[in-house]
Protein backbone atom coordinates (compact mmCIF):
# COMPACT_ATOMS: atom_id res chain seq x y z
CA UNK A 1 0.00 0.00 0.00
CA UNK A 2 1.25 3.57 -0.60
CA UNK A 3 0.87 6.28 1.19
CA UNK A 4 -2.51 8.21 -1.22
CA UNK A 5 -4.05 4.87 -0.75
CA UNK A 6 -4.13 5.08 3.01
CA UNK A 7 -4.53 8.56 3.14
CA UNK A 8 -7.76 7.71 1.12
CA UNK A 9 -8.54 4.84 3.58
CA UNK A 10 -8.02 7.24 6.49
CA UNK A 11 -10.49 9.78 4.85
CA UNK A 12 -13.23 7.37 4.52
CA UNK A 13 -12.86 6.33 8.01
CA UNK A 14 -13.42 10.29 9.31
CA UNK A 15 -15.66 11.12 11.89
CA UNK A 16 -16.67 14.58 12.18
CA UNK A 17 -18.15 13.79 15.79
CA UNK A 18 -15.26 11.81 16.50
CA UNK A 19 -13.04 14.66 15.65
CA UNK A 20 -14.86 17.36 18.33
CA UNK A 21 -14.30 14.87 20.70
CA UNK A 22 -10.11 15.05 20.05
CA UNK A 23 -9.63 18.53 19.17
CA UNK A 24 -10.41 18.96 23.20
CA UNK A 25 -7.90 16.57 24.15
CA UNK A 26 -5.52 17.98 21.99
CA UNK A 27 -5.42 16.53 19.08
CA UNK A 28 -4.27 19.48 16.53
CA UNK A 29 -5.18 19.77 12.62
CA UNK A 30 -5.02 18.28 10.39
CA UNK A 31 -6.60 15.18 10.94
CA UNK A 32 -10.01 13.58 10.23
CA UNK A 33 -11.10 11.88 13.26
CA UNK A 34 -10.53 8.40 12.65
CA UNK A 35 -11.19 5.85 15.60
CA UNK A 36 -8.17 3.59 16.55
CA UNK A 37 -10.46 0.49 15.66
CA UNK A 38 -10.11 1.94 12.08
CA UNK A 39 -6.24 2.71 12.23
CA UNK A 40 -5.97 -0.97 13.50
CA UNK A 41 -7.86 -2.50 10.39
CA UNK A 42 -5.51 -0.49 8.20
CA UNK A 43 -2.32 -2.10 10.18
CA UNK A 44 -3.66 -5.49 9.64
CA UNK A 45 -3.58 -4.62 5.79
CA UNK A 46 -0.53 -3.20 5.99
CA UNK A 47 1.69 -4.65 8.63
CA UNK A 48 5.14 -3.24 9.82
CA UNK A 49 6.26 -1.35 7.12
CA UNK A 50 9.17 1.16 8.18
CA UNK A 51 9.67 3.20 4.80
CA UNK A 52 5.71 3.82 4.94
CA UNK A 53 5.63 4.60 8.32
CA UNK A 54 8.07 7.72 7.63
CA UNK A 55 5.44 8.74 4.44
CA UNK A 56 2.90 8.88 6.93
CA UNK A 57 4.06 10.82 9.73
CA UNK A 58 5.48 13.14 7.22
CA UNK A 59 2.00 13.87 5.83
CA UNK A 60 1.59 15.96 9.40
CA UNK A 61 -1.95 14.41 9.46
CA UNK A 62 -2.56 13.10 13.21
CA UNK A 63 -4.36 9.93 11.85
CA UNK A 64 -1.38 9.23 9.59
CA UNK A 65 0.96 9.72 12.31
CA UNK A 66 -0.72 7.85 14.94
CA UNK A 67 -1.14 5.09 12.03
CA UNK A 68 2.32 5.17 11.41
CA UNK A 69 3.36 4.69 15.06
CA UNK A 70 1.59 1.53 14.96
CA UNK A 71 3.31 0.31 11.94
CA UNK A 72 6.44 1.43 12.03
CA UNK A 73 10.01 -1.26 12.49
CA UNK A 74 10.65 0.62 16.12
CA UNK A 75 14.18 -1.37 15.85
CA UNK A 76 14.81 0.00 12.09
CA UNK A 77 14.17 4.06 13.37
CA UNK A 78 17.18 6.09 13.93
CA UNK A 79 18.18 8.54 16.24
CA UNK A 80 17.43 11.50 13.57
CA UNK A 81 13.96 9.84 12.14
CA UNK A 82 12.89 9.74 16.33
CA UNK A 83 14.05 13.53 16.28
CA UNK A 84 12.12 14.28 13.90
CA UNK A 85 9.00 12.90 15.17
CA UNK A 86 9.16 14.08 18.54
CA UNK A 87 9.85 17.85 16.88
CA UNK A 88 6.10 17.11 14.71
CA UNK A 89 4.29 15.50 17.58
CA UNK A 90 2.58 18.64 18.35
CA UNK A 91 -0.65 16.42 19.21
CA UNK A 92 -0.79 15.17 22.80
CA UNK A 93 -1.78 11.89 21.48
CA UNK A 94 1.28 11.68 18.91
CA UNK A 95 3.51 13.47 21.57
CA UNK A 96 2.50 11.34 24.94
CA UNK A 97 2.00 7.98 23.06
CA UNK A 98 2.88 7.38 19.36
CA UNK A 99 5.99 9.31 19.73
CA UNK A 100 7.34 7.66 23.04
CA UNK A 101 5.90 3.70 21.76
CA UNK A 102 8.17 3.55 19.06
CA UNK A 103 11.36 5.43 20.91
CA UNK A 104 10.86 3.03 24.25
CA UNK A 105 11.28 0.33 20.76
CA UNK A 106 14.38 1.61 19.65
CA UNK A 107 17.64 1.35 20.32
CA UNK A 108 17.57 4.92 21.40
CA UNK A 109 14.79 5.58 23.57
CA UNK A 110 16.48 5.63 27.31
CA UNK A 111 19.45 8.46 25.44
CA UNK A 112 16.79 10.15 23.99
CA UNK A 113 14.20 10.64 26.73
CA UNK A 114 16.68 12.12 29.17
CA UNK A 115 17.47 15.18 25.96
CA UNK A 116 13.66 15.62 25.41
CA UNK A 117 12.86 16.00 29.14
CA UNK A 118 15.17 19.21 28.63
CA UNK A 119 13.80 20.53 25.99
CA UNK A 120 12.08 23.93 26.41
CA UNK A 121 9.28 22.70 24.38
CA UNK A 122 6.35 21.54 26.43
CA UNK A 123 5.68 18.75 24.04
CA UNK A 124 9.37 17.49 23.45
CA UNK A 125 9.26 17.29 27.42
CA UNK A 126 6.14 15.27 27.93
CA UNK A 127 7.35 12.84 25.33
CA UNK A 128 10.64 12.81 26.97
CA UNK A 129 8.94 11.55 30.34
CA UNK A 130 6.44 9.48 28.85
CA UNK A 131 9.25 7.61 26.83
CA UNK A 132 10.70 6.54 30.14
CA UNK A 133 7.42 5.18 31.60
CA UNK A 134 7.37 2.98 28.47
CA UNK A 135 11.19 2.26 28.46
CA UNK A 136 10.72 1.01 32.30
CA UNK A 137 7.59 -1.12 31.39
CA UNK A 138 9.42 -2.90 28.06
CA UNK A 139 12.35 -3.47 29.38
CA UNK A 140 13.84 -5.97 31.35
CA UNK A 141 15.66 -4.68 34.66
CA UNK A 142 19.13 -5.84 33.80
CA UNK A 143 18.98 -3.09 30.74
CA UNK A 144 17.65 -0.53 33.31
CA UNK A 145 19.95 1.76 35.01
CA UNK A 146 18.60 1.47 38.25
CA UNK A 147 20.30 4.02 40.19
CA UNK A 148 19.70 7.23 37.22
CA UNK A 149 15.91 6.19 37.51
CA UNK A 150 15.71 6.73 41.13
CA UNK A 151 17.53 9.70 40.35
CA UNK A 152 14.65 10.58 37.98
CA UNK A 153 12.13 10.27 40.24
CA UNK A 154 13.30 12.67 42.72
CA UNK A 155 13.08 15.22 39.99
CA UNK A 156 9.69 15.02 39.20
CA UNK A 157 8.58 15.09 42.38
CA UNK A 158 11.13 18.40 42.60
CA UNK A 159 9.43 19.41 39.47
CA UNK A 160 5.76 18.09 39.52
CA UNK A 161 3.86 21.14 40.64
CA UNK A 162 5.91 23.58 38.80
CA UNK A 163 5.65 21.51 35.64
CA UNK A 164 4.00 22.80 31.76
CA UNK A 165 0.58 20.95 31.90
CA UNK A 166 1.64 17.87 29.57
CA UNK A 167 5.14 17.64 31.59
CA UNK A 168 2.76 17.44 35.46
CA UNK A 169 0.70 14.62 33.22
CA UNK A 170 3.36 12.53 31.96
CA UNK A 171 5.82 12.90 35.24
CA UNK A 172 2.88 11.56 37.28
CA UNK A 173 2.59 8.63 34.55
CA UNK A 174 6.60 7.99 35.15
CA UNK A 175 6.18 7.69 38.72
CA UNK A 176 3.18 4.88 38.50
CA UNK A 177 5.27 2.99 35.71
CA UNK A 178 8.68 3.10 38.26
CA UNK A 179 6.80 1.72 40.86
CA UNK A 180 4.75 -0.85 39.29
CA UNK A 181 6.99 -2.33 36.35
CA UNK A 182 10.23 -2.03 38.52
CA UNK A 183 10.33 -3.53 41.73
CA UNK A 184 13.59 -2.27 43.17
CA UNK A 185 11.95 1.40 42.66
CA UNK A 186 8.58 0.36 43.93
CA UNK A 187 9.17 1.97 47.05
CA UNK A 188 10.80 4.70 46.20
CA UNK A 189 8.08 5.51 43.99
CA UNK A 190 5.35 5.12 46.15
CA UNK A 191 7.28 7.31 48.52
CA UNK A 192 7.14 10.06 46.34
CA UNK A 193 3.47 9.51 45.43
CA UNK A 194 3.10 10.20 49.00
CA UNK A 195 4.82 13.05 49.37
CA UNK A 196 3.56 14.87 45.57
CA UNK A 197 -0.06 14.60 46.70
CA UNK A 198 -2.49 15.38 44.65
CA UNK A 199 -1.48 16.41 41.12
CA UNK A 200 -3.19 18.98 39.18
CA UNK A 201 -3.73 18.79 35.67
CA UNK A 202 -6.02 21.38 33.80
CA UNK A 203 -7.93 18.29 31.39
CA UNK A 204 -9.51 21.06 28.61
CA UNK A 205 -13.29 19.86 29.89
CA UNK A 206 -12.83 16.41 29.47
CA UNK A 207 -14.11 13.65 31.32
CA UNK A 208 -10.49 12.55 32.10
CA UNK A 209 -8.41 12.43 35.23
CA UNK A 210 -5.28 12.20 36.22
CA UNK A 211 -4.54 9.19 37.86
CA UNK A 212 -4.01 9.21 41.58
CA UNK A 213 -0.31 7.42 41.46
CA UNK A 214 -1.04 6.05 45.11
CA UNK A 215 -4.47 4.09 43.85
CA UNK A 216 -3.05 2.94 40.63
CA UNK A 217 0.07 1.69 42.64
CA UNK A 218 -2.27 -0.06 45.62
CA UNK A 219 -4.12 -1.70 42.62
CA UNK A 220 -1.65 -2.93 40.56
CA UNK A 221 0.17 -4.61 44.22
CA UNK A 222 -3.15 -6.36 45.04
CA UNK A 223 -3.55 -7.78 41.81
CA UNK A 224 0.26 -9.43 41.95
CA UNK A 225 0.55 -7.66 38.95
CA UNK A 226 3.77 -5.53 39.98
CA UNK A 227 7.27 -5.91 38.37
CA UNK A 228 5.61 -7.51 35.43
CA UNK A 229 6.48 -6.33 31.86
CA UNK A 230 4.39 -5.31 28.78
CA UNK A 231 4.86 -7.18 25.83
CA UNK A 232 4.15 -3.80 23.96
CA UNK A 233 3.51 -0.48 24.80
CA UNK A 234 1.48 0.09 21.76
CA UNK A 235 -2.43 -0.21 21.51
Amino acid sequence: MGVQEVMAQLQGYGSESIKKILLKHGIKEPFFGVKVEHLKTIQKQTKTDYPLAKDLFATGNADAMYLAGLITDDAKMTKEDLQTWVKQAVSNNISEYTVPWVAAGSKYGFELALEWIDSPEEHITAAGWSTLSNTVALKPDVELDIPALKQLLERASENIHSAANRVKYTMNGFIISAANYVTALTDDAIAIAKKNGVVMVDMNGTACKVPDALEYIAKMQAKGQVGKKKKTVKC
